[in-house]
């Protein structure tokens, strides 16, 4: 019995600690009903009651947004938009080789026009040339 006892008030401590760094790390706009410091004082003097408190009425959770790396007013300059992490994703390189690819068929194509019709005017005059007769 004793060791269920030992199990139950660890559980609580860990509840408690996860709830209070749940608690300081919440951004101003996430903390619902009371302010910060008046949860944190709660999950203190009441770690188990405190800490269900803190996460079924304290969070908000559906109003969190995603969070960023550099939180606004914490002393550092915003963060310009992330560039996209490969070259296939960067719509502007994505164009570029569009149009180097269409510049280089272009270009495929008409090599190969002329050298049809380099081999069309070979072929008309090999067979002009066997139609006549010998002099």
């Amino acid at each position: 019995m004793a060791r269920l006892y030992v199990l139950l008030f660890l559980a609580q401590i860990v509840l408690a600690v996860c709830a209070l760094i749940s608690c300081l790390s919440a951004e101003e706009g996430e903390i619902r009903a009371l302010p910060r410091i008046a949860w944190v004082l709660i999950i203190l003097f009441f770690p188990l009651l405190g800490s269900i408190a803190w996460f079924v009425a304290g969070r908000d959770t559906a109003g969190a947004r995603p969070r960023s790396a550099w939180p606004m007013g914490n002393g550092f300059a915003e963060r310009k938009p992330a560039r996209p992490v490969a070259p296939d994703d960067d719509p502007e390189f994505l164009r570029s080789i569009e149009e180097r690819s269409r510049r280089q068929d272009s270009e495929l194509f008409r090599r190969w026009e002329e050298d049809l019709r380099r081999r069309e005017e070979d072929l008309r005059r090999r067979e002009g040339e066997e139609d006549r007769p010998p002099a």
